[in-house]
């Protein structure tokens, strides 16, 4: 029988945040990355804090969940440089990782390896990223991904059938109202142009209620009770939905929503609830791929992303500072890759993460508000300030292996 479900999607990333790198520090220094000089962006001691709060106590969650409720899934995307920074410092992080996927209702999500716009500005560099992605999938944990989500959920055709010549069954987008027009977002969906591939759209209203609102006290429905949840989600779905999708990072419980707002209980109960209708289940995406038709076809022309009330890629592309790092880090892509210098291609690679640019955003009102709270620099000014003075020492690195040959001529 085919249960009326919801797709749950959680993304687990952290970024190699850049220190306080000075033009002082190029050319002598090739150290880009903040340790525990810069407290407030020392990525070890971010990643440790939001273990504690988030990783450990969320991943014990949903193993209880899983071993509760047979018909509990979850999937999830886990960048490459959140499993390094768990391999260095957190090993007992991934392997409570490891052992949800173990169960074998736990499904892992491709994607970019470093969390970077790479689609955008060098295909052959994206392919990469997402074949290093694949590969670190199957050295840790030991599956095949079949479902594609790009950074931020940036989304447009092109890419939809990049992903279905790919091979991938499926690839999720943010259930945006101006592309599903009169559709809703609880159905399975056809990229348009494509011939196999499926489309999932988050949405976003009930997404949002939890990953943003959920702990707001002047929200007019805080605090958010679990039944109440339920009837939202039940009343999304109406008489013919098929599936509610779910989507929102990994650290919305327990570092984005604090332990104290009530979110894990909250959750809990919420998962046992709509799990008490025999006729609701959970599904993961390739699930729910293989269990649905297409209800129709879906056209995105121009690209979408789940950030800022736009849901475009102003949040990274939104001010000349971001475009002007952007065309300077991918202007070197080519002498770096051809240098065969591992630190070197390690360290630009690190560079191309989202965050980075995210961090130059220069918004104002809400949406700056949150770029403010994500980001660990005083000002977007000192993002750009550091990250291109990393630049110009990866660029000095470079001509180090042209003049010594490395690169030919």
């Amino acid at each position: 029988m085919i249960g009326r479900g919801i797709v749950l999607y959680l993304h687990v990333h952290q970024p190699w945040r850049v220190r306080d790198y000075t033009v002082f520090d190029t050319a002598t220094n090739h150290e880009y990355f903040a340790g525990v000089s810069e407290v407030q962006r020392d990525n070890r001691t971010i990643f440790e804090k939001v273990a504690n709060k988030s990783y450990r106590p969320m991943n014990a969650l949903l193993k209880e969940l899983l071993d509760t409720h047979p018909e509990f899934r979850v999937s999830l995307s886990i960048t490459g440089t959140f499993i390094e920074q768990a391999e260095q410092w957190a090993p007992d992080v991934l392997d409570s990782f490891r052992q949800l996927v173990s169960t074998g209702r736990v499904e892992i999500v491709s994607e970019t390896y470093y969390h970077s716009l790479a689609f955008f500005y060098s295909r052959d560099e994206f392919e990469r990223q997402v074949e290093m992605h694949r590969q670190k999938v199957r050295d840790v944990f030991g599956v095949e991904t079949s479902v594609f989500r790009n950074t931020e959920l940036a989304y447009n055709d092109e890419l939809a059938a990049w992903a279905d010549g790919y091979g991938f069954k499926g690839i999720i987008a943010e259930g945006w109202d101006p592309i599903l027009g009169w559709r809703s977002p609880n159905y399975v969906y056809r990229p348009a142009g494509t011939s196999n591939i499926k489309l999932l759209m988050k949405n976003y209203r009930l997404s949002d209620d939890l990953a943003f609102r959920f702990g707001n006290q002047s929200w007019d429905q805080f605090p958010l009770k679990p039944d109440t949840f339920t009837e939202w989600t039940n009343s999304a779905l109406g008489d013919n939905g098929e599936i509610v999708n779910l989507f929102m990072d990994y650290e919305t419980f327990g570092e984005h929503q604090w332990e104290d707002t009530g979110i894990f209980e909250f959750f809990k109960l919420f998962v046992g609830n709509w799990l008490a209708n025999e006729a609701n289940t959970f599904y993961t995406l390739s699930e729910a791929c293989d269990t649905f038709d297409a209800a129709d076809e879906i056209s995105s022309p121009n690209t979408i992303t789940w950030a800022d009330t736009e849901r475009d890629l102003t949040a990274w592309l939104g001010n000349s500072m971001q475009h002007e790092a952007m065309h300077h880090l991918y202007a070197l892509e080519q002498d770096v890759i051809r240098s065969g210098d591992d630190a070197l291609i390690a360290d630009w690679r690190r560079l191309t993460t989202s965050d980075h640019a995210y961090y130059m955003c220069t918004k104002w009102f809400s949406d700056g508000d949150v770029h403010a709270y994500f980001s660990p620099y005083d000002s977007p000014y000192d993002a750009f300030l550091y990250f291109m003075n990393a630049l110009r020492d990866v660029r000095y690195r470079v001509m180090e292996h042209h003049t010594y040959g490395g690169l030919g001529g």
